[in-house]
C-alpha cells in the first residue's frame, strides 16, 4: 500500500464521482443480468428425488419448498466420508445463514444439501451455529446436479463443461419452481465464480484498500478459516 496516491479532499471527490458513474452503470447492467436470469427457460423436473432430514424424515424435493413456490438449494460440500463440511462453503453460509425469513416473505425457502448424512451435517451446523435448514441427499440429486463425482469421472467436467473439479464434491446453487399442479421446474444454477456474489465477506473486503489481498497466495481462498479457527484475540 505503499506510495498509493494522496490528494486534496476537493480532487478526491471529482476522481470518487467518476467511479461512481461506473458503479451506476454496473448496478444497472447487473439489474439487466438479473433480468436474463429470471428470462431463462426451465426444464422440468420429472425424476423423483429423496432427503433425509435430521429428524429422520424423508422428504421428497416438493417437501423442500415448504409452503412456498420458489426454492433455492446451496450444494455444500460436504462427503459422506467427511469429517468437517468444506471451509469455504462453511464461509458461504455464514453469509447466508439469517436469510431465511427474509427470503420467506417473497415466496422462496432455501436449504443446504449434502452428501453426508444427517447427523453429521446436524453436528457441524451446531458447532458452526447456523440455523438454516440442511437436508442429506439420499439419492441422485447431487450427481445429476454435477456436483458429486464418481471417483472415475475425476477430473469432473463442471460449471456446465467449462472447467474441471478435481474432488468428489463441488458447490453451487440450484433454484427450482413449484406451480400450483405441483409441477416442478429446474430455472438456475450456478457454479465456480458465478458463486462469488454471495460471498458476503468478499463484498466488504471489496471496498476496503487492501481488497481481498490474496494476489500473493497460490490459490485464492486458502486464507479462509472457518469461523472458529480464527485467532480471535482482541488485538
Amino acid at each position: 500500500m505503499e506510495g498509493h496516491s494522496v490528494v486534496a479532499p476537493d480532487e478526491w471527490l471529482q476522481a470518487r464521482r467518476a467511479l461512481l458513474a461506473h458503479e451506476k452503470d454496473f448496478t444497472r447492467q447487473r439489474q439487466n443480468l438479473a433480468k436474463a436470469r429470471q428470462d431463462l427457460p426451465w426444464v422440468r423436473v420429472t425424476k423423483s428425488y429423496e432427503f433425509a432430514a435430521v429428524d429422520g424424515a424423508r422428504l421428497s424435493l416438493a417437501d423442500l419448498f415448504g409452503s412456498r413456490s420458489q426454492l433455492i438449494v446451496y450444494h455444500f460440500m460436504f462427503g459422506k466420508t467427511w469429517t468437517d463440511g468444506c471451509k469455504s462453503c462453511s464461509f458461504m453460509a455464514d453469509g447466508f445463514d439469517g436469510v431465511e425469513p427474509h427470503l420467506r416473505a417473497r415466496d422462496v425457502s432455501i436449504v443446504a444439501c449434502s452428501s453426508a448424512p444427517p447427523d453429521k451435517l446436524d453436528a457441524y451446523k451446531r458447532k458452526l451455529g447456523w440455523e438454516f435448514r440442511w437436508v442429506s441427499s439420499l439419492g441422485d440429486f447431487n450427481k445429476d446436479f454435477h456436483v458429486t463425482f464418481e471417483d472415475a469421472e475425476l477430473p469432473a467436467d463442471y460449471n456446465f463443461g467449462t472447467s474441471k473439479f478435481h474432488i468428489n464434491e463441488a458447490p453451487g446453487f440450484s433454484v427450482f419452481y413449484k406451480d400450483e399442479k405441483g409441477n416442478i421446474f429446474h430455472t438456475y444454477s450456478t457454479y465456480a465464480r458465478g458463486l462469488e456474489n454471495f460471498l458476503l465477506t468478499y463484498q466488504f473486503l471489496d471496498i476496503v484498500p487492501k481488497g481481498r489481498d490474496e494476489a500473493h497466495l497460490d490459490y485464492p481462498m486458502t486464507w479462509i478459516r472457518r469461523k472458529y479457527e480464527y485467532d480471535h484475540s482482541p488485538s
